[in-house]
């Protein structure tokens, strides 16, 4: 469940909430699974969430060093998941690689960002 997908003719990207039987199909080829890297990869540093409680929620910062955010190199998105809930928060270059949160801290069970040159990173 929450399974990314990739076209590598057009760079679309999908997530797929509910799996089926079928094969994701697009510019009339198979897309490609995108795995959750977990931190054995080198890269680790730059690109695994750290979740920070905070009065209101949590803060989540991509990495425990700053993650570049430049036009080739930058976080696309930030995830939150629960039991019962899924939030996502955008990011673009320039723009601070964290976001804040207004869910309750013992309620995450799964923080993921996709960085736009490595892929998609994860944190429990």
């Amino acid at each position: 469940m929450l399974e990314l997908y990739h076209c590598n003719i057009c760079g679309q990207i999908v997530l797929i909430v509910n799996e089926g039987k079928g094969t994701l199909v697009c510019c009339n080829q198979p897309m490609i699974h995108i795995p959750e890297k977990m931190g054995e990869e080198e890269g680790k540093e730059k690109h695994i969430p750290v979740i920070e409680k905070t009065n209101s929620g949590i803060k989540v910062k991509v990495g425990s060093v700053p993650h570049p955010m430049v036009d080739d190199h930058y976080i696309k998105w930030i995830e939150v998941i629960g039991d019962t809930y899924l939030q996502t928060s955008t990011l673009k270059p320039g723009d601070a690689p964290l976001k804040e949160f207004c869910v309750p801290f013992d309620s995450v069970k799964k923080v993921r960002i996709f960085c736009n040159k490595h892929g998609f990173w994860i944190t429990h």
